[in-house]
């Protein structure tokens, strides 16, 4: 038994780093890559087109909520309310909208303010709001 501790040891140590390695790479790729933005109306050739709201035009809540809310909303970040979670919205619910409205504009506990739309007005902020509200 004693002979195959040493063994098991080097094994474990030699997948753990040749893992961390691996992971390295992998982000560092992710990091490299380079990535097309195409405005809605525009050809994008071969490449997946993100469609962006036109300068001056209205993004819609999903769009708002895609690209500004989802990242903690979708996974529960720091505590954030999961999408569609009617349990985790109760008590925030019991507040008022308007409520909601001001804590995500300014900024509540772990959120920061305007969550991930550093850009979005505060009746953009409303409308994922309501977006959010109308999944529970």
């Amino acid at each position: 038994m004693k002979k195959f501790i040493p063994i098991f040891v080097v094994t474990l140590a030699i997948v753990l780093f040749f893992n961390g390695k691996k992971y390295d790479d992998l982000v560092s790729s992710r990091l490299n890559s380079s990535i097309a933005v195409c405005l809605e109306g525009q050809s994008c050739g071969q490449a997946t087109a993100m469609k962006v709201a036109a300068v001056g035009g209205a993004r819609s809540a999903e769009s708002i909520y895609t690209t500004g809310c989802a990242a903690c909303h979708d996974g529960g970040v720091a505590g954030a309310p999961m999408m569609g979670n009617k349990s985790q919205w109760e008590a925030r619910q019991a507040k008022g909208y308007e409520m909601l409205v001001n804590n995500a504009y300014n900024g509540i506990n772990g959120m920061p303010a305007k969550g991930l739309c550093a850009d979005c007005t505060k009746e953009e902020i409303g409308i994922a709001v309501q977006y959010m509200l109308d999944t529970i």
